[in-house]
């Protein structure tokens, strides 16, 4: 539910729950006879047996490690994979257990159907993603050029007279990719349509996603040409919710379509269904039930008495919050782009740039122009059990400007800001240059946690190893597991000064110093 509440992608998934518990109640009404267990052997009612318990157990048992990774990385989504197929197993091996492999296969879909709901894990959900969206910029741009907008395609980006309308943002409805998935499947279920035509309808829905967010596409390369850029904004949520009502409304009458004649069939069967007798099938043994009931609150009460006893000796920070200067000369907000956004998964997030300068009272006009440079400041906030330490930690200068080709000439280590005379923030300075040119830019940041962990020294203002990606996969999600490190509210601040000519360390600490204290504001001392 993590990832529904802060992806738009996956927002749909808190329909699924409800949708599977209503495509479960559907098949009750034609459920097929239960198998009688007394018309088998003994040996056969052992094996099956057996085999129930080698596939129940691991699943239960690896609950445990589950839910204390989980609980420090609620945003790893191969947990969510590992999590659901427990899940599932449980409930289909306890579906097995009532009426057989008859009603195994009868209520399987609906079971299964919750994984619809799981986020792809990153690896898969990249390249897919990041292909349709250039496959859809370039027939765009294509389109866009037959009715005379000259038009460019840049991986991504679309260039048009008026600039670049950013394929990554405005036609993110791509990504509904896998809402077609869920409705087609969904659709497919309620009319009980065959494989073969469910695989058609699927397929189908995915089609009308994809010829639907091309349309989404040139419709706001059109925008951007007529009027301008700013006004493809205004336009984009309203495209991409045409894209969800046009894959199901195409999804329903494919449907239709493909589903002649099977309402009256399922009809018939729910009636002679409702002929016959009843009995209590979703009863399990005393032993077992109580023993799954005391391992799975074993398994809540030991993971958080496992976090709770590592933050006995947590130290309160002070809480502080960015004061943004509206009034500095060029001041702009920037939307942050939404890769860094799906990065990030921050609960609130900011991105500004105005202009300073350096120049020394008495320089000519020339001399101030020269002197001139950027300010650019992020500000981001994790909440608490929002998302794991380690995301806020990997946003970082020495992670990301060297990936966008700026290579680091100094460190100047961590040093005391004073924000009013009895409350300073640490703040590590780095510096970083392009392979050519004479533009520089000295970044300042500093992670702040609200609550320090006395085995988590400040990681934030650590520098990156050779390797920063294992702090960010296996090895950095199990240490924080290990020391019993979980998220309890984070938030990250960093300013960076880009200068057109050369500035020394000493001349960009003393303008940050000057700086500091109008834009931070206060909250609490702890």
């Amino acid at each position: 539910s993590g990832e529904w509440s802060i992806n738009e992608q996956y927002s749909y998934g808190w329909f699924v729950p409800f949708l599977a518990l209503f495509l479960f109640w559907l098949r009750w009404a034609d459920r097929p006879d239960p198998e009688i267990r007394s018309q088998r052997s003994e040996a056969a009612n052992n094996r099956r047996t057996l085999a129930a318990s080698l596939m129940a157990v691991p699943a239960l048992l690896i609950l445990l490690p589950l839910r204390l990774f989980e609980i420090a990385n609620p945003d790893w989504r191969p947990l969510g994979w590992l999590h659901a197929t427990a899940v599932t197993t449980l409930t289909l091996l306890y579906i097995w257990h009532a009426g057989g492999t008859p009603w195994l296969r009868h209520f399987a879909f609906p079971i299964l159907f919750v994984f619809v709901a799981v986020p792809w894990v990153t690896p898969v959900e990249a390249p897919i993603v990041q292909g349709l969206m250039r496959v859809v910029a370039a027939i765009a741009a294509q389109a866009a050029t037959l009715l005379g907008i000259p038009t460019q395609v840049e991986g991504n980006l679309i260039r048009i007279p008026n600039g670049l309308v950013d394929i990554n943002n405005a036609c993110s409805g791509v990504r509904s990719l896998q809402t077609s998935l869920m409705i087609g499947l969904l659709f497919g279920e309620l009319k009980r349509l065959s494989i073969l035509h469910r695989v058609a309808l699927v397929a189908g829905a995915i089609v009308i996603a994809f010829i639907a967010n091309c349309g989404r596409a040139l419709f706001l390369v059109w925008i951007a040409a007529t009027k301008n850029i700013a006004a493809v904004g205004r336009w984009h949520d309203l495209a991409g919710y045409s894209i969800v009502a046009a894959v199901f409304a195409g999804s329903l009458i494919l449907a239709i379509l493909l589903g002649r004649g099977k309402e009256e069939v399922r009809g018939q069967k729910a009636e002679v269904r409702s002929q016959k007798s009843e009995r209590p099938y979703f009863l399990l043994p005393t032993l077992y039930f109580l023993l799954s009931l005391c391992w799975l609150a074993f398994v809540e009460i030991g993971c958080e008495a496992w976090y709770r006893a590592h933050e006995r000796n947590v130290t309160p920070l002070p809480r502080w919050t960015v004061r943004w200067p509206k009034d500095a000369p060029g001041f702009h907000e920037i939307e942050i782009d939404e890769d860094a956004r799906g990065t990030l998964r921050y609960n609130d997030g900011h991105e500004a740039a105005w202009d300073v300068t350096t120049a020394k009272p008495g320089e000519n006009s020339s001399s101030v122009e020269r002197s001139a440079m950027k300010c650019i400041l992020f500000a981001f906030r994790w909440n608490p059990g929002s998302s794991s330490v380690v995301r806020a930690r990997a946003h970082r200068p020495d992670i990301c400007l060297p990936s966008a080709g700026w290579q680091q000439t100094s460190d100047r280590g961590i040093a005391n800001y004073l924000v009013d005379e009895n409350f300073s923030i640490p703040f590590r300075h780095i510096a970083f240059a392009p392979a050519s040119g004479s533009v520089v830019a000295h970044t300042f940041f500093c992670l702040q946690e609200d609550e320090l962990h006395p085995t988590e020294p400040r990681p934030d203002l650590q520098i990156a190893g050779a390797h920063p990606k294992r702090d960010w996969w296996f090895r950095g999600r199990f240490r924080v597991v290990l020391n019993g490190v979980r998220n309890l509210g984070q938030q990250v601040m960093q300013l960076i000064f880009v200068s057109p000519r050369e500035m020394s360390d000493a001349t960009a600490e003393a303008k940050f110093a000057e700086l500091i204290p109008r834009l931070v504001k206060v909250e609490n001392k702890k």
